[in-house]
Parts: structure tokens; sequence; C-alpha cells
């Protein structure tokens, strides 16, 4: 079974926290001082949202699959738009470790595919790094082709 998975960028996160809980009438799954997330059944949807100073508003796009198999499947499937595939395995991202692949849209809008494998006390943290900005941001850095020019341009914050 697959989810829809939502990331939102906010100014500010209790209010946010707050507006969103209403929304869905529940309180978010997981809550960090600078991060929640409702993993809901109805509407079936991974909702996301985080204050770490990247751009308000719409920070990334996903589908979340429940184990491996699907995820491969996941995979042929954007194999097969022929844009820049960029694959992660056991990578930190925000308080989860997954495996996925990112590929942005035709807009330049990134979009996420993951299996998550397990989760994380600290956002981004990744056991084998030494340095923290090497897990800074969780939306690759993506290239986006300018007529016969690739240029690398930041997800990040």
């Amino acid at each position: 079974m697959k989810r829809m998975h939502i990331h939102v960028a906010v100014k500010n996160l209790e209010e946010s926290i707050s507006f969103y809980s209403k929304m869905f009438a529940t309180e978010p799954t997981v809550l960090k001082t600078d991060y929640a997330k409702w993993q809901l059944e109805d509407p079936k949807v991974n909702f996301a949202i985080s204050a770490r100073g990247a751009e308000v508003g719409l920070n990334h796009l996903g589908i979340q699959v429940d184990d491996a198999h699907e995820l491969s499947d996941m995979k042929t499937r954007l194999d097969n738009l022929q844009a820049e595939l960029i694959e992660e395995e056991g990578t930190a991202c925000c308080y989860a470790k997954s495996d996925k692949y990112w590929v942005n849209d035709p807009s330049g809008i990134a979009w996420e595919t993951f299996h998550t494998l397990d989760t994380i006390p600290v956002f981004n943290y990744a056991e084998s790094s030494t340095d923290a900005s090497d897990n800074a941001c969780c939306v690759p850095t993506a290239t986006v082709s300018i007529g016969s020019i690739k240029k690398k341009s930041s997800g990040c914050c």
C-alpha cells in the first residue's frame, strides 16, 4: 500500500500544529521541537511540517511505501520518467532512516519515494557522519537543464 507524503515548511510551528491538529481532528504522531508529522489513515497521507529555516511553503512531495518490493516497483516507474534519479540507501532524513529515490518534476518540485526503515532521535542524524553539515537537509541538490547547460540547484534551506 502506498501513502501520499507532503512536507511543508512553516513560519510558526506551534500555530501550524494547532491548525493541522484541528483540521485532521488528531494530534501529531511525531512531535519534535522543530518538526511534526501526522501519519493519517483518512485521508491516507504522511503529512509533515518543519520550522528549520527553509523557505516557507511546499518543501517536497512524496510516496511512502510499506516494503522494499514496493520501493523497487516505484523505482521502475521513476526510471521510466527519464529524469535524473537520486538514490539514497539507509539515509537519515528528518527523524527517520529510509531507503529512497528522488526525482524532480518538470517544474522542479522534488518528489521523494521512500521506505522507512527506523526512527532516529535527531533530525537528519547519521551515525556514520562526522560532519553535521553532511545531513543538513533532506531534499538533495538537483540538476537543472537550461538548454545544453546542466546546473546544480539546491533543494535546501
